[in-house]
């Protein structure tokens, strides 16, 4: 079973408002009740489905929206969550803001559809009170009760969790267009098996630098939407240090993605070298395998950090 994860990436619902009555003849809102979820309580769910409102697991950057969460409502102001470090269900409060909006792990979900059977909410991505009207609150989360899975369904939950046929189809097109324009940041994207750089020898050494700070929202996900490579190339012609963005296409070959300059005068003779760090010590001095989504490889983009010691004559 996969593990529960922070929901703090980005995420959306939508929502069906019922109007409210008023005995004259403006209309005025009235707050709702809270719902009723003593029906489901005691029940384990697991998720199956977590997509984007256009029913894709997958967005045009190779962001997935992976389902991994199993709960329980406890009682009515619990909720546990399963914590697969400390291989228990953790308890957190449930409250109630507004309308089918709560509040629970430090998160907001809008719940769409409860049952014993099925549970649907989403995430809702909430600023000073304000619900984000974009893609951070664009994520149904569907749960299916484990009992509900296995005898019913008769089948698991990791045969429900497999990407859709949909999703198969949205990736190929987004190999295809990174692939006609490998050179292009716009066309590519990431991989969910990101692009490797591995020395040829000991002329250049590579490190793949972890990136997930889970504490400043950067989590499993970050590390495979911007791989981050930091390179020594310890004979080299002078010192230097540069980071850079770099195009890997399906072959393997290396091109300059985005770099900065502040002197926007210097920028040519920057990008000049650049593309000879990169032609002449990445690409002779590294085994590249491109990053591939769904096994299909395909044009990505990577950041290195590189930097040059010269050697003693």
């Amino acid at each position: 079973m996969r593990a529960f994860t922070s929901l703090s990436i980005v995420v959306s619902f939508g929502l069906f408002f019922t109007a409210c009555n008023s005995s004259s003849s403006k209309k005025t809102a009235q707050p709702k009740a809270p719902l009723d979820l003593s029906t489901i309580r005691g029940i384990r769910y697991t998720e199956v489905k977590r997509r984007f409102s256009k029913g894709l697991s997958f967005d045009s950057m190779g962001f997935q929206q992976e389902p991994s969460w199993i709960i329980r409502f406890k009682k009515p102001d619990t909720v546990e969550a399963y914590d697969p470090g400390k291989k228990i269900m953790q308890p957190f409060f449930l409250t109630h803001d507004h309308a089918e909006v709560y509040n629970f792990a430090k998160e907001y979900f809008r719940f769409k559809l409860i049952s014993k059977d099925s549970v649907v909410f989403q995430r809702l991505q909430v600023t000073k009170k304000e619900i984000a009207d974009d893609i951070r609150s664009d994520v149904n989360m569907t749960f299916y009760a484990d009992d509900y899975i296995k005898n019913v369904l008769h089948t698991t939950a990791a045969q429900l969790q497999r990407p859709s046929k949909a999703d198969t189809l949205f990736i190929a097109s987004l190999v295809a267009r990174a692939n006609r324009n490998p050179g292009n940041r716009d066309s590519v994207f990431a991989g969910r098996q990101i692009a490797t750089l591995t020395p040829r020898d000991n002329r250049i050494s590579v490190e793949l630098v972890n990136t997930v700070d889970v504490m400043n929202g950067k989590t499993q996900s970050f590390a495979y939407l911007y791989p981050r490579y930091h390179v020594v190339i310890p004979n080299a012609y002078k010192e230097f240090g540069y980071d850079f963005t770099v195009l890997v296409d399906e072959k393997g070959k290396l091109r300059l993605g985005n770099f900065y300059t502040n002197m926007s005068e210097l920028k040519e003779q920057r990008k000049k070298v650049l593309e000879g760090i990169i032609s002449v010590y990445l690409q002779n001095l590294l085994i590249i395998k491109p990053g591939s989504t769904f096994g299909m490889p395909h044009a990505s983009e990577i950041t290195v950090s590189v930097g040059g010691r010269k050697g003693s004559k």
